[in-house]
């Protein structure tokens, strides 16, 4: 059980908690309006898979007070207010996305990534490779695997020509990687965003301590190496599961297809950045074109569709912008504030860069747009953050090269046994049962929301849950003492007819049903 939260950033001393209210957001406002007329089509179709399906039903009760609430109330003044709680899903939820981005953000520096110079390394994969690793976890495994597999092979035997060691084995390297399933413009593109130790640990002799020793920029022809190495090993692994980068040579019907042809044509025309449905489908997105924005294409090493960039490097000492960009690969594929709805009813959603042909901004048709969410769902045990190296969880070295602690994270005094109280604002009382993996929700709204959930906003003083309410019975009652009565919901629609669709007709049937 979480809360949600307001999904904003920013750097302001800390204030009083505001509910949030996605109600009132076009993103919330399009899915709760086009998400039932979606799933019928999509069931005509022959359905989508029940994690894409929980997903819509789960963001859509997110931050809703009917559906579940905590009332908390401050013992020196007696303010009370209400909190509600949040779907936890990964998919496409600003605000419980926000959470895990803030989460991860502050355990990496602070637990993880130890004190020293770390580059960004950005692999995109060929169009076909994004489709097939947007479902297929053990593939999109094998293909991190293979990236990260050169590219600590590369950092370890430039090592061992500069340091003269005796063999690569002597070179531990360390990688921690996102794996991103969208871009700017809400396509389907799998690509990976590894932040790699850039140098190596090496023991001293002796047995002694383990010593990093940095390593210079990457040449243009290193970055090139790792980018064919890495297209070589993925042709290799495709070849022996019989399968093909070009679908007209790929034999084997594609499995997805077969098993949810709705979710299918989402994948493809997310991936191809083209409309699903109305009197677009299989035409590009609308853009809207700036020549002014226009900009140079950026130098990036490519082989085989694989494309390999290497430039950003960070100080480890500065924490801060290591956690600014933690934040950034794990951030949510959508900005609510850039999301709008035109006068004709379509979507606008402004880019924060623009692309390199000057497109500023992507117009979407409302089921368009649900189309695109439904590709950016991950599949259940998809795991979006990798470790390698030293870096794993079971690393045998692992424990002398990660960060301490900080003193502010070890537990205070226990002062209520209730588990809530406990995730809302740490421990209290004068034992603690164990340390927190990781940081309360309130400490990381101050953190970085600058939201004090924990503090009165009259008096300053602290704030007590008073009582859950998650039944409809208990949350009809806590919102009528408030004054806010509960709020009708909407009725059961009846099951939509089943009809059988193959994937390969799915494009069709929805443009003909529009």
């Amino acid at each position: 059980m979480r809360l949600a939260a307001t999904s904003h950033p920013s750097h302001q001393p800390a204030t009083g908690y505001r509910r949030h209210q996605p109600e009132l957001t076009v993103l919330y406002e399009t899915v709760e309006r086009y998400w039932p007329q979606f799933q019928e089509r999509a069931e005509e179709a022959g359905g989508l898979p029940r994690f894409v399906v929980r997903e819509f039903e789960e963001y859509l009760r997110c931050g809703r007070l009917e559906y579940g609430c905590l009332h908390l109330v401050c013992r020196s003044c007696g303010h009370s207010q209400l909190v509600a709680f949040s779907c936890k899903r990964r998919g496409f939820c600003p605000s419980c996305l926000g959470r895990r981005m803030t989460d991860t953000a502050v355990h990496l520096v602070e637990h993880v990534l130890p004190e020293v110079p770390i580059r960004q390394w950005v692999c995109s994969l060929p169009w076909r490779l994004r489709y097939l690793c947007g479902y297929d976890r053990s593939l999109c495994a094998a293909v991190l695997g293979a990236f990260v597999g050169e590219l600590s092979h590369s950092l370890r035997l430039r090592a061992k020509r500069l340091l003269g060691l005796r063999s690569v084995e002597q070179a531990h390297s360390g990688v921690v990687t996102f794996v991103q399933r969208f871009d700017s413009g809400l396509r389907l593109n799998v690509h990976l965003h590894s932040l790699a130790l850039d140098g190596v640990y090496v023991r001293e002799p002796g047995d002694g301590p383990l010593v990093f020793h940095p390593l210079p920029a990457p040449s243009a022809n290193d970055v090139v190496e790792i980018a064919r190495r890495t297209a070589e090993r993925v042709a290799k692994f495709l070849d022996k599961l019989g399968r093909s980068l070009d679908p007209e040579m790929d034999d084997d019907p594609d499995p997805l297809e077969l098993e949810h042809p709705a979710l299918a044509g989402c994948y493809s025309a997310a991936a191809r950045g083209i409309d699903l449905l109305g009197e677009r489908a299989g035409q590009p997105t609308l853009r809207v074109i700036d020549p002014l924005a226009s900009r140079p294409l950026e130098p990036v090493a490519a082989f085989g569709g694989f494309n390999v960039h290497a430039k950003v490097v960070v100080d480890g000492h500065d924490r801060k912008r290591l956690e600014r960009i933690c934040r950034y690969l794990g951030r949510p594929p959508i900005a609510q504030e850039r999301l709008e709805r035109l006068q004709d009813g379509r979507l606008r959603f402004t880019m924060k860069r623009p692309w390199r042909d000057g497109t500023t901004a992507l117009e979407f048709a409302p089921l368009d747009l649900i189309a695109r969410l439904c590709a950016l769902v991950p599949p259940p045990w998809f795991h979006m953050i990798r470790f390698h190296g030293i870096l794993a969880p079971h690393a045998k070295l692992r424990a002398e090269v990660v960060p301490s602690p900080p003193s502010d994270a070890q537990p205070a005094p226990l002062a209520s046994g209730h588990q809530l109280e406990l995730e809302l604002f740490g421990r209290f009382g004068p034992t603690a049962e164990r340390r927190p993996t990781r940081k309360p929700w309130a400490s990381l709204l101050r953190h970085v929301f600058a939201e004090d959930l924990s503090t009165c906003p009259r008096c300053g003083g602290p704030m007590r849950w008073l009582e859950v309410a998650t039944t409809p019975d208990a949350i009809a009652a806590l919102l009528t003492r408030h004054g806010l009565g509960p709020a009708p919901r909407s009725p059961a629609r009846a099951p939509p007819r089943k009809r059988s669709c193959s994937g390969g007709q799915l494009e069709l049937w929805f443009a003909e049903q529009s």
